[in-house]
């Protein structure tokens, strides 16, 4: 695995987590809908489904266990990152590292931030993740 794609599974586990965050809301917004229908008839056994609340409050409650999972996962794996980062020599590059791959910000974000040209931020950003690759291989 390259230093690049290390350094992204922060941003993939975050977009994960949003995912299952926007499902469980799509959820909550269905739970919360209500159906009445008036009739004369009383409803059949066979078209009445009486678990239909239970089953999305448990499909919700799943979907909150598996993100308090990933939670965790991106917690681990952000102190890991951040671990690495710091034995980036220059603080320039670990800063653009920093702001690439925990903040998730996009390189025009950090040109405008640091006050650089976008591609002296790029030619940075190859050099500390030829670093970060070099470190990685000197830990067991």
């Amino acid at each position: 695995m390259t230093a690049k794609e290390y350094l992204s599974q922060a941003y993939h586990i975050d977009r994960r987590i949003n995912s299952k965050l926007e499902q469980v809301q799509s959820l909550r917004d269905l739970s919360t809908k209500a159906v009445a229908t008036l009739s004369d008839v009383p409803p059949s056994k066979e078209t009445r489904n009486i678990h239909r609340m239970e089953d999305v409050i448990v499909k919700m409650m799943d979907l909150e266990s598996e993100i308090n999972t990933d939670l965790n996962a991106l917690v681990d794996l952000k102190h890991e990152i951040v671990t690495i980062i710091k034995c980036v020599e220059a603080p320039d590059l670990q800063t653009i590292l920093e702001l690439r791959y925990l903040c998730f910000k996009t390189w025009e974000e950090i040109s405008v931030e640091l006050h650089l040209d976008i591609r002296w931020v790029h030619r940075l950003h190859n050099r500390g993740l030829n670093e970060v690759d070099a470190i990685r291989h000197l830990k067991p």
